[in-house]
């Protein structure tokens, strides 16, 4: 097929060419690379540079377990990598040199490394780092005392790192939790900028909420007083965006609108300043004044027919609450008010681990299947390289596992980005060290520089980072007299043999996102029907934001599940438009549940209560039929006449007092027919011409 031509070879062009923005603090950087150059600096000038080499190789293999997050939650994710790393070196060293029991190693290591995906990619990395030190300290095996001095010092490396990761804990106990919020104010600033709702629904702002979440909610969080003022701020979060998203499906009043919404942004805006820096929210305050003057002015005679003052009384409300809170939140701030701590939604509620690799061992599962792969292509690289003897061979299997990732198109871009990195750090490096003063100290000096590059672009662009990290390695080798211009080729041949045997483990037996894209869209959909049936319940507050987070994660899902699709080779066009159709209009529909999620939480009493939670408990039955049709690719069949039902709630509520709510609900009720049956219509029109390409 052309277009998958095209796409394949766009996809490597993009992936060479393009870059993104640097996400990596410069704290974060300098802090990682001195775990790595000061245990060297120190051993060089003492006279023990096998020390100071064992301490540097541990903190350079667990660097990336160092993710921004709470300190709790960053302490036992480098503790675990650090474990990982100094078990995985220990066998390595112990059995390097007999082939059987490595091969047995590899294998269990490569599979329970590919397994563990499933609980994200914090244990992703860990997984990662196990794999390579298994395969790289097998190269050089030691006797028992020996094994367990050098594994000691592998994992004394990854103790640095950890201290140096949490070493502001006491000073900056709240921080990692303020910049996290920081980030989801100043995305709901960016909304409130917005005069009319983008298709794109802010994907940067859904990310950061996700993981404030997390954040806030999820494992080894902090607790305590500051952390009830965080979990307000949350929850008034969540409450803003819907107004917003309320407000911009209004589409009314368009000069009071952008006016109020220019307020609201510097208000937000100023709120993430003031999280950002840890200071008392004074700017906010001042942002605030000025737009409760200005909703005096607009909506003092509390008129306006169209819902927009009810609206903009209920965000001018939700601002002067999360103004007050922030004034609270963190180590430095004194609460004022009691705040229950916030529960953790159910949707991210974590179940047991033994539960959760249970349910994952299955040929079904995308987690299994990785493990499988990743086993089998650990052992046979270490294999062939072994049996062919091939000259720095363990480049070859730590190739594989770095490369080899769940999906096709990242393994086909971490392979392609490796070669191309590792030729380039390669000839960069030797270039480099040929014209630098042949002193260790200017050594040091330039792997210094390489390890910091190496940990700033690696979220920017891999294959340069590779690049640099190559020359990292290369250096580090030199302290222990390996030559850094010996063995050039030598690694490059192993490194894009590595890549090769990746890709084709992939191929051989795939997991093609075209053959989950289904399934994902159909969870979306099943938790935008959950979304509605919880909406179809007012009194229940704690399910409807239940109900919303998980909605929100399998939004996040069915989107990765759809960028993974386009990249992948022989996509079948029918089933990419199907699912880009899907999920544009799943968004339209999430909208409009948001608008009357807004609308129930503005009003203690709206009319027709009863009429208005039936129809949308119909509606919620009528999106869980079409995601099962979906799923088993078949017509929506039974779907309930949601027009015909609407015009009769129309007609009750037409017979009302309150004309305002019933005007609102009359037009919510009438999108979210819209939506619904569009959803149908994409769903059958496309069974035929996608189901045989599935």
């Amino acid at each position: 097929m052309p277009s998958s031509g095209y796409s394949l070879r766009a996809t490597v062009v993009d992936s060479l060419l393009t870059a993104k923005r640097p996400d990596v603090p410069v704290r974060v950087v300098v802090r990682n690379t001195a775990a790595v150059i000061l245990p060297l600096v120190i051993g060089l000038a003492s006279g023990h540079p096998g020390i100071g080499l064992g301490i540097a190789a541990g903190a350079l293999d667990t660097m990336f377990s160092d993710q921004p997050g709470p300190y709790r939650q960053r302490l036992t994710r480098l503790l675990l990598a650090s474990l990982a790393a100094g078990l995985a070196s220990l066998i390595g060293f112990l059995i390097g040199d007999q082939l059987i029991p490595m091969l047995i190693a590899t294998a269990v290591f490569g599979f329970l490394g590919g397994l563990v995906v499933v609980f994200g990619p914090d244990m992703t990395r860990v997984g990662m780092t196990s794999m390579i030190l298994l395969v790289v300290t097998a190269a050089t095996p030691r006797p028992l005392g020996e094994a367990i001095a050098a594994a000691s010092l592998i994992f004394a490396g990854g103790l640095l790192l950890t201290v140096f990761s949490v070493a502001a804990w006491p000073l900056q106990r709240y921080r990692p939790e303020r910049h996290a919020l920081a980030d989801v104010y100043r995305g709901l600033s960016s909304l409130a900028r917005q005069q009319a709702h983008d298709d794109a629904d802010v994907p940067a702002l859904t990310d950061a909420m996700t993981t404030l979440q997390h954040t806030l909610l999820g494992r080894h969080h902090a607790r305590g007083r500051a952390m009830e003022a965080f979990g307000v701020m949350l929850e008034l979060a969540e409450r803003i965006r819907l107004e917003l998203t309320a407000m911009a499906e209004l589409r009314a009043s368009a000069s009071i609108h952008a006016m109020f919404r220019g307020d609201a942004a510097r208000v937000l805006a100023a709120i993430a300043d003031a999280l950002e820096a840890g200071e008392p929210p004074a700017q906010a305050e001042r942002a605030l004044q000025t737009l409760q003057a200005s909703e005096n002015a607009l909506l003092g005679d509390g008129g306006n027919a169209d819902g927009l003052a009810m609206h903009i009384h209920a965000l001018s409300g939700q601002l002067a609450a999360a103004v007050r809170n922030a004034n609270w939140a963190g180590s430095r701030g004194e609460l004022r008010a009691a705040a229950a701590e916030t529960p953790l939604p159910a949707a991210l509620r974590s179940s047991s681990a033994r539960a959760t690799l249970s349910a994952n061992l299955t040929p079904h599962s995308v987690a299994f299947r990785h493990a499988i792969r990743s086993a089998v292509t650990l052992s046979a690289t270490l294999f062939v390289a072994r049996q062919l003897a091939l000259p720095h061979g363990y480049w070859l299997p730590m190739t594989a596992a770095i490369v080899l990732r769940p999906d096709f198109a990242a393994t086909f871009n971490f392979g392609l980005l490796r070669v191309v990195g590792t030729v380039l750090g390669l000839v960069l490096t030797t270039a480099l060290l040929h014209f630098t003063p042949h002193d260790v100290w200017a050594h040091l000096a330039l792997m210094a520089v390489l390890c910091m590059s190496f940990r700033y672009l690696a979220t920017a662009h891999y294959g340069v980072a590779v690049a640099a990290l190559t020359g990292t390695v290369v250096i580090l080798l030199s302290f222990e007299g390996v030559n850094s211009g010996d063995a050039v080729v030598d690694r490059v041949i192993n490194t894009a043999l590595g890549s090769g045997f990746a890709l084709l483990a992939y191929v051989l037996w795939p997991t093609w996102e075209r053959g989950r894209a289904r399934a994902a869209l159909s969870d979306m959909l099943d938790a935008y029907a959950d979304y509605l049936h919880a909406l179809a319940r007012p009194e229940r507050r704690d399910g409807r934001r239940e109900a919303r987070t998980a909605a929100r994660t399998a939004r996040s899902n069915a989107q990765a599940s759809l960028d993974r699709m386009r990249s992948e080779p022989a996509t079948p066009q029918p089933l990419l438009e199907l699912a880009t159709a899907l999920f544009s209009n799943g968004n339209r529909l999430a909208r409009t549940a948001m608008t009357l999620e807004a609308l129930i939480d503005d009003h203690n009493n709206l009319p027709e209560t009863a009429e208005m939670c039936a129809f949308v408990d119909h509606a919620s039955s009528a999106l869980h039929e079409i995601a099962s049709a979906l799923r088993m690719q078949r017509t929506p069949e039974r779907l309930p006449d949601l027009r015909g039902l609407q015009r009769t709630y129309a007609a009750l509520l037409n017979m009302g007092e309150d004309r305002q709510a019933a005007d609102l609900l009359m037009r919510i009720t009438d999108r979210l027919v819209d939506n619904v049956n569009t959803l149908a219509h994409i769903t059958g029109r496309n069974r035929h011409r996608s189901a045989a390409t599935v």
